[in-house]
């Protein structure tokens, strides 16, 4: 089954168990999902793969969580665990994230392939990073590990 018809059961469910705020953060993610699928369309066709829709949730939860970072710093309790919540639904559809460990690891093997040295070679391996571990780790994280050895 892929992402798309998980996400489209899981929305019927909440609309039959009348689960609102699930079925609000759902509606959500069906119409993110439909404006990727109009925006790849060519020749009438709108269909988007599951590494595409991969990417819109990741957007969508990269969102919450400066929501939520924000919320926190303006001392507004109630609208970050709203975001939290809304989160945790939108992590349901997303493939497991790859651990710190795991990450560094992927990054200094391509550090030692590329002969990166120094901070002034973190482009070229973000570059790399990023490709190789799309869906599968935040950029944040990624970004952040790749500074960290090679500084």
């Amino acid at each position: 089954m892929s992402i798309k018809e998980s996400i489209l059961d899981e929305l019927k469910s909440a609309m039959k168990q009348k689960k609102v705020d699930r079925l609000r953060v759902l509606r959500s993610l069906k119409a993110k999902i439909l404006e990727k699928e109009i925006s790849e369309r060519k020749g009438g066709e709108g269909e988007i793969d599951d590494e595409q829709i991969v990417e819109v949730l990741m957007k969508a939860a990269k969102q919450r969580k400066e929501s939520i970072e924000q919320f926190d710093e303006g001392d507004r309790k109630e609208l970050a665990d709203k975001e939290r919540d809304e989160l945790k639904i939108i992590e349901e559809f997303l493939p497991e994230m790859m651990g710190d460990d795991e990450v560094r690891a992927a990054v200094k093997e391509q550090i030692e392939k590329m002969g990166a040295t120094d901070i002034s070679d973190m482009g070229k391996v973000m570059g790399v990073m990023m490709g190789k571990l799309k869906g599968k780790a935040e950029g944040g994280t990624v970004s952040r590990i790749v500074k960290e050895e090679l500084s």
